[in-house]
């Protein structure tokens, strides 16, 4: 079993590999892209308000793997052709972008309007008001939802096998199908509980310091 699991682990790390590049990926696109959403939410310009909650109600309201489909599989009838890794990235990002903007906004709505009068008052600028009182509050709220989709996102990285593309959980099929045997589908799940518990490790520290703003 030892000689077997050796045999199949390098498969199973170049998908990993994958894996990791659509998390990573993901959350540089999609958090700044929530963050600037969550913005545009909190306007109070209408047609940019609404225009934002339909695209929010769309995203949140339909499953991931349909999105994926219709961006590698859909989008080509209209004459518009990504490759399987760009189409991947782009419905991830802009699926994820949707939560991240309603936990974000959520988050500044959370800090109460006095902190801000009282930055105010003690004559603080409006960059410095941002930076030393809204932020790190913000964090502080936001930081336990953020990281459930952190957490998430791990996981639904595997729905990337669907349109062909190598991951994880792609190498623990294949190989499974190939020898007839469940193994490599235990180490899959054995990785993935590794890099969830590797993220939930991180995101444990962070709130940890961040428990300073109280």
């Amino acid at each position: 079993m030892i000689h077997y699991s050796l045999s199949i682990l390098p498969a199973l790390l170049s998908g990993a590999r994958m894996t990791l590049a659509v998390f990573g990926l993901t959350i540089i696109g999609a958090i700044p892209l929530g963050l600037l959403l969550s913005l545009g939410l909190l306007a109070k310009f209408k047609p940019l308000h609404d225009g934002l909650n339909l695209y929010v109600w769309l995203m949140r309201g339909t499953p991931l793997l349909l999105q994926l489909i219709f961006v590698f599989y859909g989008l080509p009838v209209v004459g518009v052709v990504f490759n399987r890794f760009d189409a991947a990235l782009i419905a991830f990002i802009l699926n994820y972008a949707a939560y991240f903007a309603e936990i974000f906004r959520g988050g500044f709505q959370a800090v109460d309007n006095g902190q801000v009068e009282a930055a105010e008052v003690l004559g603080l600028t409006a960059p410095q008001t941002i930076t030393k009182i809204i932020v790190p509050q913000t964090i502080k709220i936001v930081l336990p939802s953020v990281g459930n989709e952190v957490i998430n996102l791990i996981k639904d990285s595997s729905l990337v096998y669907v349109i062909g593309i190598g991951d994880l959980l792609r190498a623990g099929n294949v190989a499974s199908a190939r020898d007839v045997n469940l193994l490599p589908l235990l180490l899959v799940g054995i990785i993935y509980l590794l890099l969830t518990a590797m993220c939930t490790w991180i995101l444990r520290r962070l709130e940890r310091y961040y428990r300073y703003y109280r």
